[in-house]
């Protein structure tokens, strides 16, 4: 059995006869048999996405507050921080000048506001990612 040599124009021109649950197929048996992750091309295909979108999203349990900007009370936003971390007057200090900085990391969605809420009540800029 002879077999012919594609070359990557052709083997786009035969692509394009193809339906998305095609390529879709292709992708994934180029990705088992190679080992190699296609997610860029996954992610140009517009039924692919729609597809995704159709899979239950995981709704985040970990959130991470960051601290963006002192404002113009440094001293409430690094007593805040202490309150916030347990940390020592330097160690919140250091912190509060190395900013943008997480301030609490992996902590429930509740006590990721609360932190938020305390740092901007003292004056800082605060994200909740």
């Amino acid at each position: 059995m002879a077999t012919t040599k594609l070359t990557p124009k052709d083997f786009v021109e035969a692509l394009k006869e193809w339906s998305v649950l095609d390529v879709v197929e292709a992708i994934k048996t180029i990705e088992y048999e190679l080992g190699i992750k296609a997610a860029a091309a996954v992610a140009a295909a517009p039924a692919a996405t729609a597809a995704a979108a159709e899979e239950p999203v995981e709704e985040q349990t970990e959130f991470t507050v960051v601290l963006s900007g002192i404002g113009e009370s440094k001293i409430n936003v690094i007593k805040a921080v202490r309150a916030i971390t347990q940390l020592g007057l330097k160690e919140a200090k250091d912190l509060v000048d190395a900013a943008p900085r997480n301030v609490l990391e992996n902590v429930s969605r509740e006590d990721a506001d609360k932190a938020a809420a305390g740092l901007r009540e003292a004056g800082a800029t605060v994200e909740v990612k």
